[in-house]
């Protein structure tokens, strides 16, 4: 086969796969403290047609090899984990963090999840959970309860203590924790705008909110997407034309290989 249809053809699933995250990022530019994702490159190996030469014996002048790329492949697809926009809702449930860290949220399975995705709730027995029912932890990765059978506001600081007030007196019922990682980025999607942690994400490193290094608790606020729609349409632009360059290269190719054996059949 042609070199150049192989190159060309993968410049155009590389193509197909940054549309797809750009579309994915698209979808979610709703999705409360979601992440958009960045989609990098590599050249593949080259085919060396001639090594280094001497052109200059007795000065030892030397010109580079001639190397032909054949193509490109997926390298990363990292997210981008930029501070989204505030947005009020004036629920006393909905928590965002303005700063670094993640809340731990306790999976069915025993694991540890991790979002910024603070829209919760308060579950018949008093737990604060995520919508799916999943309990939000804190302070030594024990759930907050409220108490259910007192009547009151909830309050939640700064600094992540959970509060009730009952009868102008306030009770502490708990305090929230954060995550932070060395990596970010490394960390897996697991949907539900939860994520997991992995050898490149590194070890979760549990704080308080307002501890060094780890951002603020704000309460009757969610975090809105990072994605930034201008950019995700430029960068859909670039992509679909890149996309039909590669196309005209393969076009030309076929062409150039008719040609050839249209002479030879002469």
């Amino acid at each position: 086969m042609n070199p150049g249809l192989k190159a060309s053809a993968s410049g155009m699933r590389a193509q197909q796969l940054r549309i797809d995250a750009i579309a994915n990022n698209l979808a979610n530019v709703n999705t409360t403290g979601f992440k958009r994702s960045r989609v990098s490159f590599q050249d593949l190996l080259y085919e060396t047609l001639q090594g280094t030469r001497l052109v200059n014996y007795q000065n030892a002048d030397s010109v580079g090899p001639v190397q032909i790329g054949r193509g490109v492949r997926l390298a990363a697809i990292e997210r981008v984990h930029t501070q989204g926009s505030m947005e009020p809702t004036n629920r006393p449930t909905d928590l965002a963090v303005e700063g670094e860290g993640f809340f731990m949220v306790q999976m069915p399975s025993g694991d540890v999840a991790y979002t910024r995705s603070g829209n919760f709730t308060i579950s018949d027995t008093g737990a604060l959970v995520t919508h799916e029912g999943f309990a939000v932890l804190g302070v030594n990765e024990a759930p907050i309860l409220v108490p259910t059978n007192e009547a009151g506001q909830i309050a939640i600081g700064p600094s992540g203590q959970v509060s009730l007030s009952v009868n102008a007196d306030s009770v502490l019922v708990g305090e929230l924790a954060l995550a932070r990682f060395v990596n970010p980025a490394g960390l897996e999607a697991l949907g539900g705008n939860l994520y997991g942690r992995t050898e490149a994400s590194g070890e979760p490193q549990i704080g308080l909110p307002l501890d060094s290094g780890y951002g603020r608790v704000l309460q009757g606020m969610l975090e809105t997407s990072n994605v930034e729609i201008v950019q995700e349409m430029v960068d859909m632009i670039t992509a679909q034309r890149a996309y039909e360059v590669n196309s005209k290269a393969i076009q030309t190719a076929e062409e150039m290989i008719q040609n050839a054996i249209n002479s030879l059949n002469r």
